[in-house]
């Protein structure tokens, strides 16, 4: 029989061909486990059934405020459940969801919101200051809805006309939300920290959100009806995709607005949490917790964690502690992780150095994932599986970005001979696992946040007394990197450390800021190029 024949007459119909998404996930959840608690919140506990009906509800009235497919709606939420309901509503439109960084300052949000397009601005009264600015210096001028937390007192101005609850309210909670066109159409919109000049609008589809949702569950290693706490910001690559895969086993979303050792801590023991993910400040700030805001755990929580990867005494600490870490990798075109450690049983019985080295190590490709490599990017050619040859990593398969919105060059760049170019230098081990070694845009990884050292550099070199300025990460157990600056100055200048942080706290987010002034000659080639991998030496010994 040719092959031809299992094409002949068989063709795709809506009968046995849908387009994937994860919309279906909290469908599914809904009508079978209506009753199952989805959302706490403070004292609030939503069911399934009514986490389904509020996100049908805010469906329905964006779609009847003229919300369509292709249309932005941000929003700038805590790790509440309107953010939660938000992953639901605004895609059942089959518009995209932006979830902007809470942390950013006004001209970045600004440029976002324009860049986005965007028509419906969601948005907390925590984040109303910076939100106030950044609606002015916008073009666009959105529907703002705002959002007052009825379990936290907090305090802001209300910036539009509309409350969150009151557009829930026009909603229908039997909407009869529409299914994408097509699993490549846009599901989500997340803009990348800007290694240079403005951010990229990374979009997602709704096939590849789908794919690593389910690919977290497995790599988690999710059971029916997980608890997970959520200590990651959910605007963080769409929380991980982990948004939508607790929908997928009927898990229970336990929110925390503040990531706070108390209520951590209380959250687990009270709710039995599973599952938590988090950058290494989220560990550190478990660890050093003063003794009356500790609980005993109620069994052995898994943590996931990813940016550098945790020393052998946190993770030591962590374990005595009742955590079981694994780390993750990925990037924002990834989805976030699509990378995982995938512990092995006999390494447990190493010496604690040989130990540590297999830890340090990204790992290997998630399920969902169709290929991972290391490449000499000129070449296109694989590096030897030595753990000696450098090379680019680069990613290839479903979980993979679309490209950056409006960026035909960037995106183009990104995905040059077919695969995704990742920036991030790595070897890969005998065994096919592999380990970043250099990132090539010099993106300092900070309490799981992205800085680009050429931000911070382009500010230090604006101030009148500095003649050059290189940033480097330095390893920080809290944080896993801040940013270290060395300075050099014009003749006959005078500034000191705290003075230069000063500078840097009025032109830049808080975080991003140097926590570490050296005021040195920055060490140079033949050609001027400042040799940066010996400032990292220099980090390391301060």
């Amino acid at each position: 029989m040719s092959a031809a024949a299992y094409d002949r007459d068989l063709d795709k119909n809506a009968a046995n061909f849908q387009p994937l998404t994860p919309l279906t996930f909290l469908a599914r959840s809904a009508l079978t486990f209506p009753d199952h608690t989805a959302i706490l919140h403070g004292r609030q506990a939503i069911t399934y059934r009514d986490f389904y009906a509020r996100s049908r509800r805010l469906a329905s009235a964006l779609a009847r405020r003229g919300i369509k497919r292709g249309d932005t709606v941000s929003v700038m939420l805590a790790n509440t459940p309107p953010m939660l309901e938000a992953h639901y509503g605004v895609p059942m439109t089959r518009g995209v969801l932006n979830t902007l960084n809470t942390r950013l300052d006004a001209a970045i949000l600004a440029f976002t919101l324009d860049h986005a397009e965007t028509k419906v601005i969601i948005t907390d009264l925590e984040f109303s200051k910076v939100m106030k600015e950044a609606l002015a210096l916008a073009k666009v001028k959105p529907l703002v809805v705002d959002y007052a937390d009825p379990e936290f007192a907090v305090e802001g101005e209300r910036l539009g006309t509309l409350d969150y609850e009151a557009l829930i309210a026009e909603g229908d909670p039997a909407f009869d939300w529409l299914m994408p066109d097509d699993e490549w159409d846009a599901i989500s919109l997340n803009y990348t920290s800007g290694t240079t000049g403005n951010p990229k609008g990374v979009v997602y589809h709704h096939r590849g959100a789908s794919l690593l949702a389910v690919g977290n569950v497995v790599t988690t290693a999710m059971g029916k009806h997980p608890v997970y706490l959520w200590t990651l910001p959910m605007f963080h690559c769409n929380g991980w995709c982990f948004t939508w895969s607790l929908s997928a086993v009927a898990g229970t979303h336990v929110c925390l607005r503040w990531v706070r050792a108390p209520a951590m801590y209380e959250a687990i023991a009270r709710h039995k949490v599973t599952h938590l993910c988090g950058a290494p400040i989220v560990m550190s700030t478990l660890l050093n917790a003063p003794e009356p805001d500790k609980q005993p755990l109620p069994h052995v929580v898994s943590f996931f964690t990813a940016a550098a990867p945790p020393p052998e005494a946190v993770l030591s600490a962590m374990q005595a502690a009742g955590f079981n870490v694994t780390h993750l990798s990925g990037l924002t075109e990834t989805y976030g992780p699509a990378v995982v450690n995938d512990w092995k049983a006999e390494w447990d019985h190493l010496e604690p150095a040989a130990r540590g080295a297999k830890k340090a190590r990204q790992g290997v490709r998630y399920a969902a994932l169709e290929d991972l490599t290391i490449m000499n990017p000129e070449t296109m050619e694989k590096v030897p599986a030595d753990g000696q040859t450098i090379g680019e990593i680069m990613f290839r398969g479903n979980v993979v970005m679309k490209g950056y919105l409006k960026n035909r060059e960037a995106s183009a760049e990104a995905f040059h001979g077919g695969w995704f170019h990742s920036g991030d230098l790595g070897v890969i081990h005998p065994d096919g696992y592999i380990q970043i070694k250099d990132r090539s845009k010099d993106i300092i990884i900070s309490g799981g946040e992205n800085i680009s050292s050429i931000e911070v550099e382009d500010t230090l070199y604006k101030h009148p007394s500095i003649q050059a300025a290189a940033v480097v990460a330095k390893a920080d157990e809290k944080w896993g990197e801040t940013p270290c600056a060395f300075v050099e100055l014009r003749p006959g200048a005078s500034l000191t450390a705290n003075e230069v942080m000063a500078w840097c706290r009025d032109h830049l987010a808080a975080y991003k800021c140097p926590r570490t002034v050296i005021f040195t000659e920055l060490p140079k080639t033949s050609t001027g190029k400042i040799q940066k991998f010996r400032l990292r030496d220099m980090a390391k010994s301060v």
